[in-house]
């Protein structure tokens, strides 16, 4: 039995390009007491993984070079040499872009298939669908009748804040880069109001559909459009720093904001969410959104790309705006 994984040959000094990968091919190990084999069907891609490339530590140490690259991935256990798991279990954590992975149960969660299709359990279930739930509802701490503007809304995480925002009673404004993202955003997420940034201006639009002022900004692109936000916002509202995918690519030199004393004058609160932080809680969190999907609260879209040979040109979707809906790559 032979394993393929995508490792980091290099780091990337500011765009993912594909010389930054090697594809490697190896026997896969035999696997020892407390162990557990596991095949991998379904490979999270997330904008969080461009920072995981850089060296040093944030949150969580940089990937080393020739390390396998990390990822949320999820598949199937084929041996079991621990207890807590067994043969044909589906699981899902950090196991890697590789066709197998060995685990010894650490960080590993055992999937509850009726939740929800596998790929869910990367995305709307899994770490992003976490980040969306717990960003808003303990940072933006959402009330009805209350205004929020999402950015990168078309995306896992801001599609499923603007929706659990419509569920708690707020007023959701999104913003993405194309006309059909826009038209997803309405018809099928239910927002009630969505900005293309590339042919529409967004301070323009939020005075005209938040004119008393946005109540939450979460914010998942940072730069220009973080500014603009700021310059919105109502008294005592809530702005929560999820990402900044328009500066992962040029980390030596981030934009940071320029409208920061706007948090003062509206007398707001800035913060930022990092999912790990509540991980116990997320077997509620699980719960409550797969009761919000099987009601028909919550849409899903996903994108799914297949080869381990097209982890580059996958991965560098995230960055151009090209994915619409969550990024799942099949080995």
């Amino acid at each position: 039995m032979t394993n393929t994984k995508v490792v980091l040959a290099c780091r990337p000094t500011g765009a993912v390009e594909d010389s930054n990968f090697n594809l490697v091919t190896e026997a896969v190990a035999p696997i020892k007491s407390g162990e557990v084999l596991i095949k991998i069907e379904a490979i999270s891609l997330d904008p969080a993984i461009r920072g995981w490339m850089n060296e040093g530590t944030t949150y969580i140490k940089g990937i080393e070079i020739g390390a396998v690259m990390r990822s949320f991935s999820a598949g199937k256990v084929i041996e079991s040499k621990n207890d807590a798991y067994g043969e044909g279990d589906y699981v899902e954590g950090l196991l890697g872009s590789q066709t197998y992975a060995i685990s010894n149960g650490e960080g590993l969660k055992k999937l509850e298939m009726s939740a929800g299709k596998l790929s869910h359990h990367l995305g709307v279930l899994g770490m992003p669908g976490m980040t969306a739930y717990f960003g808003l509802l303990r940072r933006g701490k959402p009330q009805v009748g209350e205004v929020i503007y999402v950015s990168g809304a078309a995306g896992v995480v801001g599609s499923t804040v603007g929706q659990i925002a419509k569920i708690k009673g707020c007023t959701v404004i999104g913003s993405a880069g194309t006309d059909a993202k826009c038209d997803y955003l309405l018809n099928e997420c239910g927002f009630d109001y969505a900005i293309n940034y590339k042919t529409e201006d967004i301070d323009v639009k939020l005075k005209e559909y938040a004119p008393k002022g946005v109540h939450i900004f979460y914010d998942n692109v940072g730069g220009e459009t973080l500014d603009i936000a700021l310059l919105n916002l109502a008294q005592g509202a809530r702005v929560v720093i999820c990402g900044a995918i328009s500066q992962y690519n040029n980390m030596g030199s981030i934009q940071g904001p320029k409208n920061y004393m706007k948090i003062v004058t509206a007398r707001g609160v800035l913060t930022g969410i990092i999912v790990f932080d509540f991980v116990q809680e997320w077997p509620i969190a699980v719960k409550e959104i797969a009761t919000w999907i099987a009601e028909g609260k919550i849409n899903v879209k996903e994108h799914i790309a297949e080869g381990l040979e097209n982890y580059a040109s996958t991965l560098k979707m995230l960055y151009t705006g090209q994915n619409f809906g969550k990024l799942i790559l099949v080995p």
